[in-house]
């Protein structure tokens, strides 16, 4: 087996180093393909990305954003299972070896497992947030997925060939481009559920999805349509989004 794994990444030198670190140290039994797509930054990034020498792939040129750059490192994957990790996530040690093991079994067609949220700093914050999310997580159906967004992209991972099944991502979504996509895999398939901590996913005010909480509800919304949502159902996921807007706005972290 060999995974490939992604990292986009725009002048995100102050997180990126910590991101490929915590690849780097991973200790699995299977290849690992990781790849770094930079959009051209000019914040030192290229001069991070040098100082590993030959133990990162990379590229830096322009692109037209992250979904760009995901896809096109999708296209291009060689792995038999692949992911993403953004520039300024965290794999948690273990991850990759766990999601090997899922992957051993050949009816398995993609995985995903709890994460933890961390402040600029790294240190975790919003553990509501968490708990939350993998109360839905071990109570996974498709069902509950179109009612509630649980699961964490950073930890999710799937068959090549599940590409050539539902396509690339939607580049019209910028920030729900992820949530849509597991519904198009939950068409065809019940994913894995890994029990344990996976990745740390960084929430800072200036990110993109702690700017923009209120606009990827929406998308949210419109893509829970798309996939069949009924409208009982979208109406309770409207309030739902409200109160979660409401709670990621006044609860403390």
């Amino acid at each position: 087996m060999k995974l490939t794994l992604i990292t986009p990444s725009f002048n995100h030198a102050e997180f990126l180093g910590e991101t490929i670190d915590s690849v780097r140290e991973q200790q699995l039994d299977v290849d690992l393909d990781y790849i770094v797509l930079d959009g051209g930054s000019n914040d030192g990034t290229i001069g991070l990305l040098e100082s590993y020498g030959d133990q990162v792939q990379w590229s830096s040129k322009p692109d037209n954003g992250q979904v760009d750059a995901i896809n096109r490192g999708l296209a291009s994957a060689t792995g038999d299972v692949v992911g993403w990790l953004n520039s300024d996530d965290l794999l948690l040690p273990g991850a990759l070896q766990r999601v090997a093991d899922a992957f051993a079994n050949s009816s398995t067609q993609w995985v995903f497992g709890d994460c933890i949220i961390v402040d600029r700093d790294g240190h975790e914050i919003r553990k509501w947030v968490s708990a939350y999310k993998r109360f839905q997580a071990k109570r996974y159906s498709r069902k509950r997925l179109l009612m509630n967004n649980f699961i964490s992209q950073m930890t999710v991972f799937w068959r090549r060939d599940l590409i050539d099944k539902v396509g690339l991502l939607d580049e019209s979504l910028p920030l729900a481009f992820d949530y849509e996509y597991w519904l198009r895999f939950a068409a065809i398939a019940d994913p894995v559920y890994i029990d344990a901590p996976q990745a740390a996913f960084r929430w800072y005010t200036t990110s993109k999805s702690g700017g923009n909480v209120a606009d990827q509800c929406r998308e949210d919304e419109l893509i829970a349509a798309r996939h069949g949502i009924t409208s009982a159902g979208a109406a309770k996921k409207r309030l739902q989004n409200w109160l979660r807007i409401a709670a990621y706005r006044w609860l403390p972290a």
